[in-house]
């Protein structure tokens, strides 16, 4: 019997239509558990990420966890990972893994079985993926994102100041680096309705990028918003036309506000009814 598998692309069109784009970080860093009240530890990790789903978990679209700051913790925050991304997908929020792996050949293809193989404890709605081996290097993750009906979200023009002396680097094509993966991606989304599964990563702080085509038909996953000094008004003037696809990563911004889980929640909604607000505009 063949199972037809719901793409991430169509899932996740569903779920910023009806919840709004927001994407909120799990970011367990050292300074942020401590400013929660936690210790540094197992225990730590495991409550704030409790925290985080249990709080938000049936109020915004998309949950990133970032892996390093699981993995520092060896094969017990590895299992906490395990535990979070489970109870977030099984509340119905999707999960970015936020793990950034590029590699070739086999290593890329065991990167891919980490976290887009449904029989993977690590399985996630789609990962973050570094093409900077050659777009073509992402090939394995490609074929099981499609076939698993995950996403992929590719490193193009990222919101760090030193990304530019790669992205914007000039092909012998005339096209920059950045430009080139956009275009990659929007072939990989051609046709797709209502909307591809394969995104990019682009900074929500890089200012007017009306040079480059961000209509991949496809997501755009935008860290910058908060303590990095972007605000949700400025996404028009960033994304343009395209604005309707970005998915706007707050991590700081609301995890400050925890442990309180009605902090949490506050700060979720106001960041996601601004969004709204700027998309709308």
């Amino acid at each position: 019997m063949t199972v037809t598998v719901t793409p991430f692309g169509t899932r996740l069109r569903e779920a910023m239509d009806s919840r709004g784009p927001l994407c909120v970080g799990i970011d367990p860093h050292a300074e942020l558990l401590a400013s929660w009240g936690l210790n540094d530890d197992i225990a730590g990790l495991e409550r704030f990420s409790r925290t985080v789903v249990e709080a938000l978990a049936d109020q915004v679209a998309v949950f990133k966890p970032q892996a390093a700051f699981f993995e520092r913790f060896g094969s017990r925050g590895i299992a906490v990972l395990e535990r979070t991304v489970a109870d977030a997908r099984a509340a119905g929020t999707l999960v970015v893994m936020d793990a950034k792996r590029g590699d070739i050949g086999s290593t890329m293809a065991a990167y891919a079985q980490t976290f887009l193989d449904p029989a993977s404890p690590l399985f996630s709605d789609a990962l973050t993926v570094s093409p900077y081996l050659g777009y073509g290097s992402l090939r394995p993750a490609v074929e099981l994102a499609r076939a698993s009906g995950a996403g992929l979200f590719v490193l193009a023009l990222t919101s760090n100041p030193e990304g530019a002396e790669v992205q914007r680097a000039v092909r012998e094509d005339g096209r920059s680096v950045g430009a080139t993966m956009l275009a990659h991606l929007a072939a990989e989304n051609a046709g797709a309705e209502p909307m591809g599964s394969f995104g990019a990563v682009v900074g929500a702080t890089l200012g007017d990028l009306s040079s480059f085509d961000l209509d991949i038909n496809g997501p755009l996953l935008a860290p910058g918003i908060g303590a990095q000094g972007a605000t949700a008004a400025d996404l028009p003037g960033v994304f343009g036309a395209a604005v309707r696809n970005v998915v706007p990563n707050v991590s700081r911004g609301v995890l400050r506000h925890g442990p309180d889980a009605a902090a949490l929640r506050a700060s979720a909604h106001t960041f996601a009814e601004e969004i709204r607000t700027a998309a709308a505009s």
